[in-house]
C-alpha cells in the first residue's frame, strides 16, 4: 500500500506540473479530494483571517501555484497526497468549473441542455473531466473583470459552479472513489469561453431596489444601488452585472455615467470601472 500511495503521489505531481505548463495554478489534494495539507493556524485559539501572509503551507487554495519549484514544495510537505486541485478564477484562464453530479439522482445533464434551450446558450467544444462517480466536470473561462462565486445547486439540481476561492480535481488524480481522468478528445483543448447568457446565470442577482434617478427610472435606481453595496472582491462582479442587466434593458447608456460614479464610491478607478462597463456592453451585443 505504501508503494501503490508513493506511486499515486508521484503521478499527481507529475500531472499538477503538467497542469501548471498550461498556466493552472494547482495544490496537493489527499484521497478525500480535501487540501491535502491542513491548516497552520488551526491550534490557535483565535485566528486571524489568512490567506498564506503567515509564508506557510496549508491554506488551501490560496498555496495554488503554477511555481515548478513551490508545486514541488508542496508536494514535498505533503507526501500523502494523491491528486491535485486546479484553483479556478485565477489569470490567464479565469477558470470557471460547472461540476456535473450524478449523486443527487437527477440528470444534470438533462438540466444543463434545458438551460441552454431556455438561455440561447451552447457549450462550446471545451475540456472535459470525467468523475468516478460518473460525473462530468466542464472547464470554461471567464472574462478577468468578472468574479464568478462557487455555488450549490443554485443553477439547477445536480449542478455545482467552481469559481473564485474553488478548484476541481485535477485528470490523473486518484481518490477513495477512483481516478479523474479527462474525456476521450478533451485532454488538448484549450477551455472555451463560457457562454455570455451562461455566464449572467452564474452571477448573483441584486436583492434590493430603490427609488430611480429620472434618467433611469426605478430598475436603475435598483442597479446603481446594488453596486454601492459591494464589498471588496464583490466589486468588479457587481459591476458587470448591473451594467448587463442596464443594457439588456434599454437603459445602458443612461446609466454609465451613474453605475461609474457607485463604482468610484466603492474603490474602483474610473478606468476599471469604466472598462467593466464596456465590457458588459459587448457582452450583451450593445456597443461601449
Amino acid at each position: 500500500m505504501a508503494t501503490t500511495d508513493r506511486q499515486a503521489t508521484t503521478l499527481a505531481l507529475a500531472h499538477a506540473l503538467s497542469a501548471a505548463e498550461r498556466g493552472l495554478a494547482v495544490i496537493p489534494l489527499s484521497r478525500t479530494k480535501l487540501p491535502a495539507l491542513r491548516s497552520p493556524h488551526r491550534d490557535d485559539p483565535d485566528p486571524a483571517p489568512c490567506h498564506g501572509e503567515c509564508g506557510r503551507f496549508g491554506h488551501g487554495v490560496y498555496d495554488a501555484s503554477t511555481d515548478p519549484v513551490r508545486i514541488r514544495e508542496l508536494f514535498a510537505a505533503a507526501p500523502w497526497a494523491t491528486g491535485y486541485g486546479i484553483a479556478c478564477g485565477l489569470p490567464p484562464h479565469h477558470l470557471i468549473g460547472i461540476d456535473l453530479d450524478t449523486k443527487s439522482g437527477t440528470d444534470s445533464s438533462a438540466a444543463l441542455r434545458e438551460l441552454a434551450l431556455r438561455h440561447l446558450f451552447t457549450i462550446p467544444p471545451t475540456v472535459v473531466v470525467l468523475t468516478p462517480s460518473g460525473g462530468r466536470h466542464l472547464w470554461l473561462t471567464g472574462p478577468p473583470e468578472v468574479v464568478v462565486p462557487n455555488s450549490a445547486g443554485r443553477l439547477a439540481p445536480g449542478i455545482d459552479i467552481r469559481g473564485a476561492g474553488g478548484y476541481l480535481v485535477g485528470p490523473g488524480s486518484r481518490t477513495d472513489h477512483g481516478v479523474y481522468s479527462t474525456a476521450p478528445g478533451t485532454a488538448h483543448i484549450v477551455p472555451a469561453r463560457c457562454p455570455r447568457a451562461l455566464l449572467r446565470l452564474l452571477l448573483p442577482p441584486p436583492r434590493t431596489h430603490h427609488p430611480a434617478p429620472p434618467s433611469a427610472g426605478g430598475h436603475g435606481q435598483g442597479l446603481v444601488q446594488f453596486v454601492l453595496a459591494a464589498h471588496e472582491g464583490q466589486r468588479n462582479t457587481r459591476l458587470f452585472w448591473a451594467a448587463c442587466r442596464a443594457y439588456e434593458d434599454g437603459i445602458g447608456p443612461a446609466l454609465v455615467d451613474p453605475l461609474v460614479e457607485a463604482a468610484l464610491n466603492t474603490g474602483l478607478t474610473e478606468r476599471e470601472a469604466r472598462a467593466t462597463i464596456a465590457s458588459a456592453a459587448r457582452m450583451t451585443g450593445h456597443r461601449p
